[in-house]
């Protein structure tokens, strides 16, 4: 499922978290690992100094070239100059890129915010899934993935992450963990309706059937599946934490327009604030509306 593996780094401190992410699972599936560097075509314009820009970008990639080279794994060194998305963006589709691991920060506040304009700008318009790990896991690194979430509504965007989540508990031997979560409230029902609460329930259930039957299929070697009650954001936000959680699989969906975004507000709240690493899978274009 994952040949070519593409990690953006600019040295900091969450990229480097990013490299390790991208070396466990490029080590699991036998990928090459494509470390791409960007000079910033914005500072070169204004900055005095565009020669030294490049030269880091140069030193940068390359480090993580070595650094993976001695794990044993093919890579690529790359270094472009534009803006950091579009380059990204441009390397993915240009290289058959299959998965962009990327880093995130947080600061305090009732949210926390994604790196930048950069990986915020790569997770919403990228055609492949991309893996976004925060500065702080590297104190305590999820993988080897024990226990995958996938969290499903049964909706077309939600199933696109299904494949994904089964291939890597599969390849990992970890446990895979469906989540439906029945929102009442956004649905605008009365919790007195029987009907229409087992109707709910029944769509949960049928959805969850779905990925437990892709999963055995797959020979994943243990499968859980819960329906809840509540908001969806926080009922899976809480999951995570209560089954210790070490990846999230989620389905997003693409719009017509300059830029895609992510689906609703709950994928873009989980990337935002999981306590656990967020893989986003967007939606296929043959499968949108």
């Amino acid at each position: 499922m994952f040949d070519n593996v593409l990690v953006p780094t600019d040295g900091s401190d969450c990229a480097e978290v990013a490299v390790g992410y991208a070396n466990d699972l490029a080590t699991r599936y036998g990928a090459t690992v494509h470390a791409l560097s960007v000079a910033d075509s914005r500072l070169i314009e204004t900055g005095p100094h565009s020669d030294r820009l490049r030269e880091r970008c140069e030193e940068t990639a390359g480090e993580v070239c070595d650094y993976l080279s001695t794990e044993g794994l093919q890579v690529e060194k790359a270094v472009r100059t534009d803006l950091p998305h579009r380059a990204i963006l441009e390397y993915v589709a240009d290289h058959d890129i299959d998965l962009v691991v990327m880093g995130t920060h947080g600061r305090t506040g009732v949210e926390r915010y994604l790196l930048g304009s950069v990986t915020e700008k790569v997770v919403r318009l990228s055609d492949v899934p991309v893996l976004t790990v925060r500065e702080a896991d590297g104190d305590d690194a999820r993988y080897p993935y024990d226990d995958v979430l996938v969290p499903t509504d049964g909706s077309e965007a939600a199933a696109a992450a299904v494949d994904p989540a089964v291939d890597i508990a599969h390849r990992y031997g970890a446990r895979l963990h469906a989540l439906s979560v029945v929102d009442q409230m956004a649905m605008g029902v009365d919790v007195r309706s029987e009907a229409i609460m087992e109707a709910l329930e029944d769509s949960a259930r049928s959805a969850l059937d779905a990925v437990e039957e892709r999963a055995i299929g797959s020979s994943v070697s243990a499968v859980e599946t819960t329906v809840e009650y509540g908001n969806p954001f926080r009922e899976i936000r809480s999951y995570v934490t209560e089954h210790d959680i070490d990846l999230v699989v989620m389905g997003t969906h693409g719009r017509d327009s300059i830029e895609r975004y992510l689906l609703g507000s709950v994928t873009e709240k989980l990337v935002r604030t999981s306590s656990a690493p967020v893989m986003t899978v967007r939606m296929p274009d043959s499968a949108e509306s």
